[in-house]
């Protein structure tokens, strides 16, 4: 079988991490990278995902760099009424880590190092004019290169989706926005901790001794108001008086559920928010974005191994057929645990009855747990 040659566009932690995993089988990459290649450096934003997406990452980067990574045993989650937080459920494992959190930039940062040393790699920082679902191939410069794969990894909305994503797909603004940023501190926290508070879900996430970021959602109607201020005061009454800290630059991404319904067409295939945008209330973006990657691998390896190319074949087929229903059940599940903790006068007394009891009910944290770690089709 010829050298087959895949094209992958988009140097985020999406494409970067599909082009970690492909590189390990034997294929010719070129991954293009975006105008703003530099930005990754001012990027105050960190990620969380489960223990077996922690060693599924692990392995690809050797199993030496986990310095990269917090961990966290704990995962308490509050919910604000009436000025009160009640601690409605807390996850704990002394044997193993529930969640890992780590900087954006550094791991960014960390792979394209690697990948540059890689001999089957091609890094190009070049802007692509066009792409041809028919015929698989790209253009730029005057120059049009034919490919057996070429895989979008180029965020949520982008001008190569559109001859994909036609037909039915999942989505709501839920005019909201992300507020995020890291906040230096004297305290010890020895977990992960979810508070949801009147103005939306408002995330803590440990990622050094000294250090935590936070992940606020908000309506877009607070988005013209002083949020250090903001923050400060919600953390002076969460942390205690005596906290001291530091709050960091602060950045903001609006906040959709998109689940599309069409993964790729013909030799092109969109990974990534592309595909599924989901609320960050539970964490779950990049960790369904690794359960993609890794089934992706999978499923190309198995191939690979039998003899079959790439390009016409049944790979991408399979590969949404696999993916598909998960990301589409936890898409959805997570805009109702969205639904359930905004503010309703009405439901409020029962829903804090609820919440008292939720804590005693080991089985749901048995499967709560097990569906975040490794998701519902294991």
């Amino acid at each position: 079988m010829k050298n087959q040659r895949i094209c992958i566009i988009g140097d985020g932690l999406t494409g970067l991490t599909t082009t970690l995993a492909l590189k390990n089988l034997n294929l010719s990459i070129d991954l293009f990278q975006g105008k703003n290649i530099k930005n990754f450096k001012n990027d105050t934003r960190t990620t969380a995902i489960s223990e077996s997406n922690y060693q599924y990452l692990i392995k690809l980067m050797g199993n030496k760099n986990n310095k990269y990574f917090w961990p966290s045993k704990k995962i308490n989650l509050f919910y604000e009424n009436q000025d009160k937080y009640l601690n409605f459920l807390n996850y704990e494992n002394n044997d193993k880590n529930l969640m890992y959190i780590f900087e954006n930039k550094k791991i960014i940062e960390y792979f394209l190092k690697k990948l540059k040393k890689s001999k089957n790699v091609n890094i190009l920082n070049k802007t692509i004019n066009k792409i041809d679902h028919n015929n698989s191939y790209i253009f730029f410069e005057k120059r049009k290169i034919y490919y057996d794969l070429i895989i979008l990894c180029v965020g949520r909305i982008n001008d190569f989706y559109k001859k994909i994503n036609e037909g039915r797909s999942i989505i709501k603004d839920y005019k909201e926005f992300a507020i995020t940023g890291t906040i230096k501190h004297n305290l010890k926290i020895d977990g992960s901790k979810q508070y949801f508070l009147e103005e939306g879900p408002f995330a803590i996430l440990p990622f050094k001794r000294n250090m935590f970021s936070i992940v606020w959602s908000v309506s877009k109607e607070m988005l013209n108001q002083n949020f250090k201020n903001l923050i400060r005061k919600k953390l002076k009454y969460i942390l205690g008086n005596n906290a001291k800290f530091k709050i960091s630059k602060l950045q903001s991404f609006p906040i959709y559920l998109d689940l599309k319904n069409k993964y790729y067409k013909n030799n092109i295939l969109i990974l990534g928010q592309g595909i599924h945008s989901i609320h960050p209330i539970a964490g779950q973006g990049f960790n369904l974005i690794l359960r993609d990657i890794k089934k992706f691998f999978s499923i190309v390896e198995k191939n690979l191994n039998l003899g079959i190319a790439i390009k016409n074949s049944y790979i991408l087929k399979e590969f949404y057929h696999s993916r598909n229903p998960e990301n589409t059940i936890i898409g959805l599940s997570n805009d109702l645990v969205h639904s359930f903790f905004k503010k309703n006068k009405f439901t409020e007394p029962a829903k804090e009855m609820f919440l008292k009891k939720i804590d005693k009910i080991e089985s749901l944290k048995k499967v709560t747990k097990l569906v975040s770690d490794r998701g519902f089709f294991i």
